[in-house]
């Protein structure tokens, strides 16, 4: 893998672990959203007025944009699979902003994806 296509890769992760901590700053004051057709449209109208909801749609967006970019050079079996780095990026930084436990299960966990991503980023 080139480093064009492989940074390519790494922005589209990003951008997308992004849109998730934003995503998930967008509902962090709310709670859980109830699931009925009486909650519906409040919970719809309260979410829009959501600023992090916004950056986390625009980092999708643009997400998808870089992300054709990087298929158009590398083979989906070796592209798709980097999308776990999200994962780690994600784990660290919702224990930072959320204060969401990093448990030592967790912690092999990552240890895994990143030999697995190591591996596949020389293949």
């Amino acid at each position: 893998m080139t480093l064009p296509a492989f940074t390519l890769i790494m922005i589209g992760v990003l951008l997308n672990a992004i849109a998730q901590l934003a995503l998930k700053a967008s509902v962090k004051d709310s709670g859980a959203i109830e699931l009925s057709v009486s909650n519906m449209l409040p919970a719809a109208s309260q979410l829009m007025t959501e600023p992090w909801l916004w950056v986390g749609l625009g980092c999708y967006g643009i997400s998808v944009i870089v992300w054709i970019l990087a298929l158009s050079r590398v083979d989906v079996s070796i592209a798709y699979p980097m999308l776990s780095v999200g994962y780690i990026v994600n784990a660290f930084a919702a224990y930072a902003l959320f204060g969401e436990a990093l448990t030592p299960a967790r912690l092999l966990g990552i240890g895994i994806i990143i030999l697995g991503v190591t591996v596949l980023a020389r293949a």
